[in-house]
Protein backbone atom coordinates (compact mmCIF):
# COMPACT_ATOMS: atom_id res chain seq x y z
CA UNK A 1 0.00 0.00 0.00
CA UNK A 2 1.15 3.44 -0.76
CA UNK A 3 1.89 5.42 2.68
CA UNK A 4 0.38 8.93 0.75
CA UNK A 5 -2.62 6.93 1.26
CA UNK A 6 -2.99 5.65 4.62
CA UNK A 7 -4.81 7.67 6.86
CA UNK A 8 -2.55 9.37 9.75
CA UNK A 9 -4.68 7.33 12.47
CA UNK A 10 -3.71 3.43 10.33
CA UNK A 11 0.26 5.20 9.70
CA UNK A 12 0.64 5.42 13.44
CA UNK A 13 -0.46 1.94 13.41
CA UNK A 14 1.58 0.78 10.91
CA UNK A 15 4.53 1.92 12.59
CA UNK A 16 3.55 0.37 15.84
CA UNK A 17 2.96 -2.72 15.00
CA UNK A 18 6.35 -2.61 12.28
CA UNK A 19 8.14 -1.85 16.08
CA UNK A 20 6.27 -4.27 17.86
CA UNK A 21 7.68 -6.89 14.85
CA UNK A 22 11.47 -5.82 15.35
CA UNK A 23 11.39 -5.69 18.84
CA UNK A 24 9.70 -9.47 19.15
CA UNK A 25 12.03 -10.66 16.32
CA UNK A 26 14.93 -9.63 18.68
CA UNK A 27 13.56 -10.54 21.53
CA UNK A 28 13.18 -14.45 19.84
CA UNK A 29 16.73 -14.22 19.12
CA UNK A 30 17.58 -14.13 22.46
CA UNK A 31 14.98 -16.45 24.15
CA UNK A 32 13.15 -18.57 21.34
CA UNK A 33 11.15 -20.51 23.65
CA UNK A 34 8.92 -17.31 25.16
CA UNK A 35 6.01 -17.66 23.90
CA UNK A 36 4.21 -14.57 25.41
CA UNK A 37 6.73 -12.97 22.72
CA UNK A 38 6.00 -15.30 20.12
CA UNK A 39 2.40 -14.32 20.24
CA UNK A 40 3.06 -10.93 20.29
CA UNK A 41 4.98 -11.55 16.91
CA UNK A 42 2.21 -13.82 15.53
CA UNK A 43 -0.42 -10.77 16.48
CA UNK A 44 1.86 -7.67 14.92
CA UNK A 45 1.81 -9.75 11.92
CA UNK A 46 -1.68 -10.04 11.37
CA UNK A 47 -2.43 -6.64 12.31
CA UNK A 48 0.79 -5.74 9.39
CA UNK A 49 -1.46 -8.64 7.05
CA UNK A 50 -3.80 -5.63 6.72
CA UNK A 51 -1.39 -2.80 4.72
CA UNK A 52 -0.12 -5.70 2.03
CA UNK A 53 -2.22 -6.45 -1.00
CA UNK A 54 -2.42 -10.00 -3.02
CA UNK A 55 0.05 -13.03 -2.27
CA UNK A 56 2.07 -10.23 -0.18
CA UNK A 57 -1.00 -10.31 2.55
CA UNK A 58 -1.67 -14.21 2.69
CA UNK A 59 2.22 -14.65 2.85
CA UNK A 60 1.96 -12.88 6.02
CA UNK A 61 -0.97 -14.11 7.53
CA UNK A 62 0.75 -17.63 7.32
CA UNK A 63 3.92 -16.43 8.85
CA UNK A 64 1.80 -15.00 11.52
CA UNK A 65 0.21 -18.85 11.99
CA UNK A 66 3.72 -20.24 11.95
CA UNK A 67 4.51 -17.69 14.84
CA UNK A 68 1.46 -18.73 16.96
CA UNK A 69 1.56 -22.39 15.77
CA UNK A 70 5.42 -22.51 17.74
CA UNK A 71 4.13 -20.83 20.84
CA UNK A 72 1.30 -23.23 21.09
CA UNK A 73 4.38 -25.86 21.39
CA UNK A 74 6.19 -24.06 24.24
CA UNK A 75 2.21 -23.19 26.01
CA UNK A 76 0.02 -25.45 23.97
CA UNK A 77 -3.22 -24.06 26.23
CA UNK A 78 -2.44 -20.41 26.37
CA UNK A 79 -5.90 -18.91 25.29
CA UNK A 80 -4.68 -16.00 23.68
CA UNK A 81 -2.82 -17.67 21.43
CA UNK A 82 -5.38 -20.20 20.45
CA UNK A 83 -7.53 -17.10 20.46
CA UNK A 84 -5.17 -15.13 17.64
CA UNK A 85 -4.49 -18.39 15.77
CA UNK A 86 -8.69 -18.41 15.28
CA UNK A 87 -8.49 -15.13 14.19
CA UNK A 88 -5.42 -16.19 11.92
CA UNK A 89 -6.96 -18.76 10.41
CA UNK A 90 -10.56 -16.32 10.10
CA UNK A 91 -8.56 -13.56 7.85
CA UNK A 92 -7.06 -16.21 5.45
CA UNK A 93 -10.07 -17.80 4.81
CA UNK A 94 -11.55 -14.19 3.71
CA UNK A 95 -8.69 -14.38 1.47
CA UNK A 96 -9.64 -17.51 -0.42
CA UNK A 97 -11.87 -16.75 -3.48
CA UNK A 98 -12.72 -20.75 -2.80
CA UNK A 99 -15.60 -21.30 -0.97
CA UNK A 100 -14.96 -25.30 0.17
CA UNK A 101 -11.40 -24.17 0.68
CA UNK A 102 -12.25 -21.04 2.58
CA UNK A 103 -14.66 -23.37 5.00
CA UNK A 104 -11.50 -25.61 5.70
CA UNK A 105 -9.91 -22.63 7.36
CA UNK A 106 -13.18 -21.44 8.99
CA UNK A 107 -13.85 -24.67 10.58
CA UNK A 108 -9.72 -24.33 12.22
CA UNK A 109 -10.59 -20.79 13.29
CA UNK A 110 -13.31 -22.23 15.14
CA UNK A 111 -11.78 -24.97 16.86
CA UNK A 112 -9.03 -22.51 18.04
CA UNK A 113 -11.79 -19.94 19.19
CA UNK A 114 -13.74 -23.07 21.25
CA UNK A 115 -9.94 -24.24 22.77
CA UNK A 116 -9.65 -20.94 23.75
CA UNK A 117 -13.07 -20.56 25.62
CA UNK A 118 -12.28 -23.73 27.26
CA UNK A 119 -9.25 -22.43 28.63
CA UNK A 120 -10.81 -19.15 29.68
CA UNK A 121 -14.81 -19.16 29.67
CA UNK A 122 -15.59 -15.67 31.33
CA UNK A 123 -13.62 -14.24 28.14
CA UNK A 124 -16.53 -12.71 26.28
CA UNK A 125 -14.13 -11.54 23.62
CA UNK A 126 -13.51 -15.63 23.12
CA UNK A 127 -17.02 -16.04 23.32
CA UNK A 128 -17.85 -13.66 20.77
CA UNK A 129 -15.12 -14.83 18.14
CA UNK A 130 -16.84 -17.92 18.41
CA UNK A 131 -20.09 -16.69 17.52
CA UNK A 132 -18.69 -14.91 14.84
CA UNK A 133 -16.99 -17.79 13.08
CA UNK A 134 -19.85 -19.86 12.68
CA UNK A 135 -21.27 -16.77 10.51
CA UNK A 136 -18.16 -16.40 8.67
CA UNK A 137 -19.01 -18.58 5.76
CA UNK A 138 -21.86 -17.14 4.56
CA UNK A 139 -20.38 -13.47 5.00
CA UNK A 140 -17.49 -15.15 2.65
CA UNK A 141 -20.01 -15.80 -0.26
CA UNK A 142 -21.57 -12.75 0.04
CA UNK A 143 -18.72 -10.82 0.21
CA UNK A 144 -16.96 -12.57 -3.15
CA UNK A 145 -19.78 -12.36 -4.47
CA UNK A 146 -19.87 -8.63 -4.96
CA UNK A 147 -16.04 -8.79 -5.69
CA UNK A 148 -16.72 -10.59 -8.53
CA UNK A 149 -20.21 -9.25 -9.87
CA UNK A 150 -20.87 -8.71 -13.38
CA UNK A 151 -23.27 -6.23 -12.68
CA UNK A 152 -20.57 -3.84 -11.69
CA UNK A 153 -18.87 -3.77 -14.70
CA UNK A 154 -20.69 -1.08 -16.91
CA UNK A 155 -20.36 -0.85 -20.77
CA UNK A 156 -17.99 0.85 -23.12
CA UNK A 157 -14.45 0.61 -23.22
CA UNK A 158 -13.29 3.77 -23.07
CA UNK A 159 -14.47 2.94 -19.18
CA UNK A 160 -12.49 -0.19 -18.79
CA UNK A 161 -9.39 1.45 -17.12
CA UNK A 162 -11.29 3.40 -14.69
CA UNK A 163 -13.44 0.59 -13.90
CA UNK A 164 -9.86 -1.57 -12.96
CA UNK A 165 -8.98 0.82 -10.67
CA UNK A 166 -12.52 1.51 -8.96
CA UNK A 167 -12.74 -2.19 -8.64
CA UNK A 168 -9.46 -2.75 -7.31
CA UNK A 169 -10.37 0.13 -4.98
CA UNK A 170 -13.68 -1.59 -3.78
CA UNK A 171 -11.87 -5.07 -3.63
CA UNK A 172 -9.70 -3.26 -1.31
CA UNK A 173 -12.54 -1.75 1.08
CA UNK A 174 -13.86 -4.73 1.20
CA UNK A 175 -11.03 -6.67 2.46
CA UNK A 176 -10.10 -3.77 5.37
CA UNK A 177 -13.39 -4.06 6.36
CA UNK A 178 -13.82 -7.86 6.96
CA UNK A 179 -9.91 -8.17 8.42
CA UNK A 180 -10.96 -4.42 10.76
CA UNK A 181 -13.29 -6.40 12.92
CA UNK A 182 -10.58 -9.66 13.16
CA UNK A 183 -7.79 -8.02 14.03
CA UNK A 184 -8.16 -5.28 15.89
CA UNK A 185 -8.60 -6.97 18.88
CA UNK A 186 -5.73 -8.60 17.89
CA UNK A 187 -3.80 -5.35 18.24
CA UNK A 188 -4.71 -5.05 21.79
CA UNK A 189 -3.04 -7.77 22.55
CA UNK A 190 -0.06 -6.91 21.07
CA UNK A 191 -0.51 -3.35 22.57
CA UNK A 192 -1.10 -4.90 26.10
CA UNK A 193 1.99 -6.73 25.78
CA UNK A 194 4.43 -4.43 24.26
CA UNK A 195 3.52 -1.92 27.04
CA UNK A 196 4.04 -4.72 29.38
CA UNK A 197 7.88 -4.55 28.03
CA UNK A 198 8.18 -0.62 28.61
CA UNK A 199 7.62 0.14 25.22
CA UNK A 200 6.19 3.51 24.55
CA UNK A 201 2.72 3.46 22.96
CA UNK A 202 1.98 5.74 19.85
CA UNK A 203 -0.55 8.34 20.24
CA UNK A 204 -3.97 7.21 20.98
CA UNK A 205 -5.82 6.71 18.08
Amino acid sequence: MDEMTIPQSDFDRLLFFEAARKTAENTYAVNPEDADNLTRWGGALLELSQFQQGSDCVKMVKDAVSKLEEALKVSPNKHDTLWCLGNAHTSHAFLIPEHEVAKIYFRMASQYFQQAVEQDPTNELYQKSLELTEKAPELHLEVHKQIFNPQSVAAGSSTVSNLKGSKKKKNSDLKYDIMGWIVLAVGIVAWVGMAKSHVPPPPML
